[in-house]
């Protein structure tokens, strides 16, 4: 223990030291104290508050908090309302095993529907793995009524809209000088504090606190801030809208007859982000998940996958019949593109044309034309959520618990120097 109090006792050579048990210490022992009497902290310490002094909560504030909060403005917002950023700050700030539950989920997500879709092989197959993990952030809905998935997937008019898709996405969230300025600027000082904690010559000065305690505090928002600016999520909600929309103004769908434009027919669309009230029933329920702040991808979580799976039996289906080299239309015989798309021939254009009936056919798998049933969320779903909740649970108590250590084993002091054990 490490403490101030006079060496002066009374006539007993009790000093007021006590051990764990609250006995009192005679001076031979008090090295072995544990504690003090309440009369001796009231006669060496006084009864009154300590004032509080400006310049030195001014400086300790400058030095060790004002660094993570300035880190926080690295975080990745988007939404369009102002007031559904301020509750992504609160959230993040406020529980940081969310904000690692969201970004783990997300990694997660993303390496597992690429490893979902690299079985197969069809045109467009990459861009959709690349569109699909890049829509985490927004409210997914994919349409499976009609010819409208299929079309989009199988008419080599649609490839425009996949490569137009990807480009309007392509926008970044990653380093900036104002970016590696303030991650400087939190390393740096929280190595400062590191090496002013451990500097012996500052165990004799009257201090009560040396910033170690805040900075094992907020350690967890390093790795969460450098970690979105690697994944550079997509959570722009004006961005968002306006691509997807864009792509949707040229997408084409199958008739009876040739493929017309979608929009010439209806208002539907096969892929399209649910941002607004009148495109779900439970409304208030979905309110979390319509927020593109990437914190809320615990909300998108369920939805988004149940949405991928759509778009994933439907390329299942088609990769294996270009295997088998089955055309759209049954009264056109394979043609031999000679190009390699992945890991097999790339599909000539006249395979992959034909009326409504046929692409929607051509789009059903099973022996009896129907789509055999499946998960509505498709596998390993319950290990990811296990393995982001333990990443989480570790990376806030690795470091609030740390900092709670801390402050609970640093002993209490100020009194006078002089008068020590």
């Amino acid at each position: 223990m490490r403490g101030h109090v006079s060496k002066q006792g009374d006539n007993t050579g009790k000093t007021g030291a006590t051990n764990d048990n609250g006995r009192l210490l005679d001076s031979e022992d008090v090295k072995r104290a544990t504690g003090l009497t309440y009369e001796l902290c009231l006669r060496e310490c006084g009864s009154e508050p300590v004032p509080f002094k400006w310049t030195i909560f001014s400086q300790q504030f400058g030095s060790w908090l004002l660094p993570w909060l300035a880190l926080i403005s690295q975080l990745p917002f988007g939404p369009e309302d102002r007031l559904d950023n301020l509750e992504a700050v609160l959230l993040n700030v406020g529980s940081p095993m969310l904000a690692a539950y969201s970004f783990a989920l997300t990694v997660f997500n993303g390496r597992w529907v690429a490893r979902r879709f690299s079985k197969h092989n069809y045109p467009n197959i990459h861009r959709a793995v690349w569109v699909l993990s890049s829509l985490q952030e927004a409210p997914l809905r994919v349409t499976t009524d009609g010819t409208l998935l299929a079309s989009l997937i199988v008419l080599p008019q649609n490839d425009e809209w996949w490569r137009e898709l990807v480009e309007w996405l392509a926008y970044p969230h990653t380093w900036s000088i104002s970016t590696v300025a303030s991650i400087t600027w939190v390393v740096v000082a929280y190595l400062f504090t590191v090496i002013d904690t451990f500097d012996s010559s500052r165990h004799s000065l009257d201090i009560n606190a040396d910033g170690l305690g805040v900075g094992l505090l907020w350690l967890w928002l390093l790795p969460i801030v450098i970690g979105w600016l690697l994944v550079s999520p997509k959570c722009d909600e004006v961005r968002l809208r306006s691509a997807v929309e864009r792509a949707n103004n040229i997408v084409y769908t199958a008739t009876d007859t040739h493929p017309v434009l979608v929009k010439e027919l209806t208002e539907e669309r096969a892929i399209y982000l649910a941002f607004g009230e009148e495109d779900e029933y439970d409304d208030v329920l979905r309110r979390d998940e319509r927020i593109t702040a990437p914190i809320y991808n615990y909300a998108r979580f369920l939805p988004w996958m149940e949405e991928v799976e759509k778009v994933f039996e439907t390329f299942a289906v088609v990769s294996e019949r270009v295997h088998r080299h089955e055309s759209v239309d049954p009264g056109i015989g394979w043609v031999t593109d000679g190009r390699m798309y992945g890991r097999g021939p790339k599909p000539h254009e006249r395979n992959r044309v034909g009326s409504a009936s046929q692409i929607t056919r051509y789009c059903q798998g099973g022996a009896d034309g129907r789509t055999p049933p499946r998960s509505r969320w498709g596998p390993n779903i319950f290990s990811r959520i296990a393995l982001a909740s333990t990443l989480a649970f570790m990376l806030q108590w690795g470091s609030v618990g740390a900092a709670f250590i801390v402050e609970f084993y640093t002993p209490t002091t100020g009194e006078s120097p002089a008068r020590q054990f």
